[in-house]
């Protein structure tokens, strides 16, 4: 790939391309990168009526620009796959419908916002225990990368990261990047401390939604100094402003919770790490209302409901704007970078343009007393050589004992549940659970879970 003028001859290929919302600001992000312009792109969904509609939307954006760009369309990932030489993966096997059905059958049986929240971390669309269906999906399509399409580089975005990441490596030698957008939420507190972003330095380190703001500098100056003077003189008269006015369930990056993990830990907590933490956070609607603000954050029932309503939203926005012929793509949604990294990240590999990235790789040495084999996020440098690692500042020894430590056995857990099967794994995940007050509960939330339609393979998993 060195050596390419361009994205001539390139095919990269989206796998779970209906997920519009996401799908349709990553195409634009390419559309108007002309450094990839000449490459074909593939779209690919199960899903008919969504791959009709973000292929139109992709083909009619470029048709605006004038980008050079030939799009296709198939609900064949095998045909979308073939000699790619990048596959991007957003797909959630079964979609939000399901998990949510899994989550009321075992909130019935005593488990406040369903059995997942086990593993330490309470995000609503991070499944790990009862993501049998994601994992499934993601190493059939690692399987087909094997087999037509050896050389491709396999980018996921599609959650659990940690776990996905962790397991593609141990399972395959397809080159492979996990990433998420949770780190940019760092410039949230940059911005709210009035810094300029050209003068900062600093380094985000731990396992995918468990990372930690391990270095901060601001002019040479230590910028943590900046935080605890905001702390200490403005974060009382933020919160009181913010509890009346925030209608943004993930506006918690400097929420009470934030800040308490920040007490608790000695490192601040970026982006969706703030949604995890103890149960300390999250033992009830009331309890999270006091640590994520009015909306009790984006994994309350309130919250997630909002989350919802804005993808739906959203959807109906680019439903609309395709629906009318006369409606310019370009003046709804402006031609300006989304802040995602993949389509950087090509360009780099295919143009050879070393930058900088913030990436789910294996460990190997990265963070000490982490196993090599255990997917960490971390920055690295990427270029047409591939993924450079280098040096950072790991997070301090209590993060790495009593959160980073927890987290990564809930990790082999999960992997073990997916890899192995059975209920006794269930059982024994759920009798490691605060909320578990009986055996009898722990059963009965299994079967609850298991009978929900859908679920019929995964019953033959744990049975």
């Amino acid at each position: 790939m060195p050596g390419r003028k361009q994205g001539k001859g390139l095919k990269i290929s989206f796998i779970g391309a209906g997920s519009a919302v996401w799908s349709s600001r990553v195409l634009i992000d390419l559309i108007i990168n002309k450094s990839l312009w000449g490459c074909s792109v593939y779209l690919m969904d199960i899903n008919k009526e969504r791959l009709n509609l973000i292929y139109g939307f992709a083909k009619k954006y470029a048709e605006e620009i004038g980008g050079d760009i030939r799009f296709y369309k198939t609900m064949d990932r095998v045909e979308a796959i073939r000699d790619s030489d990048f596959i991007i993966n957003s797909a959630m096997a079964k979609g939000h419908t399901y998990y949510e059905m899994l989550r009321e059958a075992t909130e019935k049986k005593g488990y406040y916002r369903g059995i997942n929240s086990v593993e330490w971390n309470m995000v609503s669309d991070y499944h790990t225990i009862w993501g049998y269906y994601q994992f499934k999906l993601v190493m059939d399509i690692v399987r087909d990368i094997e087999e037509y399409a050896p050389d491709a580089w396999f980018i996921n975005v599609a959650n659990p990261v940690f776990e996905l990441t962790t397991l593609i490596n141990r399972m395959s030698k397809v080159k492979t990047i996990g990433l998420c957008h949770g780190h940019r939420d760092f410039y949230k507190i940059v911005k709210e401390l009035r810094l300029d972003p050209s003068k900062i330095e600093a380094e985000i380190v731990g396992f995918n939604h468990v990372i930690w703001l391990t270095k901060f500098k601001y002019n040479d100056e230590n910028g943590y100094d900046y935080i605890d003077r905001w702390i200490s003189e403005e974060a009382e008269k933020y919160w009181e402003k913010w509890r009346l006015t925030t209608t943004d369930p993930f506006d918690i990056q400097l929420s009470p919770a934030a800040v308490d993990m920040y007490y608790t830990y000695g490192l601040f907590p970026i982006g969706d790490t703030v949604r995890g933490g103890t149960w300390k956070y999250h033992w009830n609607l009331e309890t999270k209302k006091k640590w994520y603000g009015p909306t009790g954050g984006p994994d309350s029932e309130i919250g997630w409901m909002m989350y919802m309503a804005y993808l739906n939203l959203q959807l109906k926005r680019i439903y609309d704007a395709m629906a009318n012929p006369t409606v310019r793509l370009i003046q709804v949604f402006p031609p300006k970078p989304s802040g995602e990294q993949i389509i950087d990240i090509i360009d780099s590999i295919v143009n050879n343009k070393p930058r900088k990235y913030q990436v789910n790789i294996l460990n190997q040495g990265i963070i000490p007393g982490i196993p090599d084999n255990v997917a960490v996020e971390v920055p690295a440098i990427i270029d047409a050589k591939g993924i450079h690692r280098i040096s950072v500042t790991p997070p301090n020894n209590k993060i790495i004992k009593y959160v980073l430590y927890p987290r990564y056995m809930r990790m082999e857990w999960a992997l073990e549940a997916f890899l192995e099967g059975g209920r006794d794994v269930l059982l024994e995940w759920l009798l490691y659970d605060v909320r578990t007050k009986s055996i009898k509960q722990a059963e009965e939330a299994i079967d609850a879970m298991l009978k929900v339609p859908g679920s019929e393979e995964m019953a033959l998993h744990f049975r």
